[in-house]
Formats: C-alpha cells, sequence, structure tokens
C-alpha cells in the first residue's frame, strides 16, 4: 500500500510555532506608584440650584426686623436712648414690619415688599432725637454768679436764678445727687448735685440716662479733683480743672 506524503503529513501531529505557544492575552504588570491614573471628570447635567440669600426669604426678613425691634428696646432699657429715640425708631421698624407683612398676604410672589424692608433712616432718626447741649454753666453754693459757663447758647439767667434759689432754700435736699426738669420749649434741665458745688447743663430736648450719667460723673470728678479749692472758696479759675468741658468737646 502506497502512503502518500500528503496523507502522512496529515496524520502526523503539528509542531506548533513560537507564536502560537503565546497567551492571546497577556497579563498586564503590576501598577507602581509612579503609574498616573486618569480619572474620568463626569459633569452633571445642570449646575446646582444658588442658595437663596437671607434677603430674599421674607421670613427672615421678618425675623430680622422683629430682633432690631428688640435691641431698640433693649438700648432704651440701658439708656442709651431717649423717648424721642426710641420712639422714633421704634415707630419706623414697626411700620416696616406692617407694611412687609401686608404686601405679602396681598401677593406672596410679588418682590414689592423688598422695598419696603430696605434699610435705612434709622441713623438719621438717632441722630436727629439726640438731645443736644445748648451750655453749661458750675456754681459753688449759694453764690449766684458761675464759676465757669461754655456751650454755644447763651443761658437765661433769670430761669437759671429761679431753680438756684429753689435749690439752695430746700433744707432737705440732699448732699449729692442729679435731676433732671423739663423747662419748657423742647428744652431739659440736667442738675449734679455736691457738697461744695453744683454743675447745670441745658439740652435741647430730652437726655438719655447715659447723657445725665455723665453729667453725674463729671460733676463729680469736677469736687474730686478741686477739693483743696473748693473748700477755701477760692474763685481764681487758674486754681481749678473743669471736667465739664467734655460735654462741649463730644459735640465737636
Amino acid at each position: 500500500m502506497v502512503v502518500d506524503d500528503k496523507d502522512k503529513k496529515s496524520n502526523q501531529p503539528e509542531t506548533p510555532s513560537p507564536d502560537q505557544l503565546r497567551s492571546p492575552v497577556r497579563p498586564q504588570r503590576p501598577r507602581t506608584a509612579d503609574d498616573s491614573v486618569e480619572i474620568p471628570q463626569v459633569k452633571p447635567d445642570t449646575a446646582p440650584p444658588a442658595a437663596s440669600s437671607p434677603a430674599d426669604n421674607p421670613q427672615a426678613v421678618l425675623e430680622r426686623i422683629r430682633q432690631k425691634m428688640e435691641q431698640i428696646a433693649t438700648e432704651f432699657s440701658n439708656g442709651k436712648l431717649n423717648r424721642a429715640q426710641f420712639n422714633a425708631i421704634y415707630a419706623r421698624y414697626s411700620e416696616q414690619r406692617t407694611i412687609v407683612e401686608r404686601l405679602l398676604e396681598r401677593n406672596p410672589q410679588n418682590d414689592a415688599w423688598k422695598q419696603a424692608a430696605a434699610p435705612g433712616h434709622t441713623s438719621f432718626l438717632r441722630d436727629h432725637f439726640e438731645a443736644r447741649l445748648l451750655f453749661y454753666l458750675v456754681f459753688q453754693h449759694n453764690i449766684p454768679t458761675p464759676l465757669v459757663m461754655g456751650g454755644k447758647q447763651q443761658p437765661d439767667m433769670t430761669k437759671i436764678s429761679h431753680v438756684l434759689r429753689q435749690l439752695w432754700e430746700n433744707k432737705k435736699r440732699p448732699p449729692v445727687g442729679v435731676a433732671r426738669k423739663n423747662m419748657g420749649g423742647e428744652q431739659w434741665l440736667v442738675l449734679a448735685l455736691g457738697e461744695h458745688a453744683l454743675t447745670l447743663v441745658m439740652y435741647m430736648l430730652e437726655p438719655s440716662l447715659m447723657q445725665i450719667h455723665l453729667v453725674r460723673d463729671l460733676h463729680a470728678d469736677f469736687e474730686r479733683a478741686n477739693l483743696s479749692a473748693l473748700t477755701r472758696g477760692t474763685r481764681s479759675l487758674d486754681r481749678f480743672v473743669f471736667p465739664q468741658r467734655a460735654l462741649t468737646e463730644k459735640q465737636l
């Protein structure tokens, strides 16, 4: 039987080539720290919504107005405001609150309330209704001629003499103290009394408690600093210092 060479080759196993011995997929080498990894950036379809400002929140605005009203009440309680300042500023905030509430009630979608809630005017009201110094006088007890005076306005000595006479004739007056008196025409008198002298200060509009306490403290410092001269009854101005001059310097 004759066997064809081609048949011999087909019956014998073929020797694989070097390329056929290789794995069809080579394993990757381990990643090292030096290899840079590119992280794909995922872009959102839409930008996140912006946070709403407190000024755009009507309830937050109303709460802020309410806090300001409480603050004004606290300032008056602490003596930082007089009655005119308190009434004007508090009325301003109260009006703001009422207008905002009514506009929101009529049309919550309308931004007209923002204009009504806009800040302003209270600084003007605070300054406009602050008591202004007109003049001050310093007297030694039972001497009707002032030791010194200061201020932008000349005092009405007729009114001042009447006050001094009532004070010095009062046998029950306290040795030290402070008082205020409405003199009419929106003028208020503050009187600080000491053992040797007294200070009279006239204001336009009612002074706050802080202003009254300042007059009291300045007069106490006057008597403390000039005790020797006051005890001797001297009238020489070069022997005195006058803390009361701070009242006019404060107006600058």
